[in-house]
């Protein structure tokens, strides 16, 4: 099978330089209508919910705002994923929607639901609200801080030092 593909292109040399002009030709093409970014962004669609109670231990969190947020998004359509996580005066609940839902109406189906739970939540507890619109991607700038060559100094003392940015 090989040999009489080889003898075709040997003996048929003009049509296989048009068949490869051609791929060439539509290759170009349809490299024109892909969409190229720089960084593509394969994050999936998700809205945050992030709430802060100071003094709350992570059981109180998960019980009285993490628990009932749960719950109340729980039914919206469109979720993929319910994921959740309560700290020590934290408690941060994220949505995940599949790739077609858009992310404002996601958005506002959450906050909807969010003004529902608000008053099943106990007082002195702070108010659930949304976090931005970021993605994995969002990490726009990091910094170090650094001691002078030749100084020592504690990270204590780093912090409290001004610095400047340079480029």
């Amino acid at each position: 099978m090989l040999n009489k593909i080889i003898e075709f292109s040997v003996k048929n040399k003009l049509i296989i330089a048009l068949f490869t002009i051609g791929l060439v030709l539509f290759g170009i093409y349809e490299t024109t209508k892909l969409p190229i970014d720089a960084q593509p962004d394969i994050t999936n669609n998700q809205v945050q919910i992030i709430t802060t109670a100071p003094s709350y231990g992570a059981a109180d969190i998960e019980r009285l705002v993490t628990f009932p947020i749960e719950q109340a998004t729980s039914n919206i359509s469109g979720i993929t994923e319910l994921r959740s996580l309560s700290r020590f005066g934290l408690s941060l609940v994220t949505v995940v929607f599949d790739d077609e839902t858009d992310v404002y109406w996601a958005r506002q189906q959450v906050q909807e639901r969010l003004q529902l739970v608000q008053d099943n939540i106990p007082d002195g507890i702070g108010k659930p609200e949304l976090g931005p619109i970021s993605t994995g991607l969002g990490e726009i700038f990091q910094y170090m801080v650094r001691a002078k060559k030749g100084t020592k100094m504690y990270m204590m003392k780093l912090s409290s030092e001004p610095f400047r940015i340079g480029w």
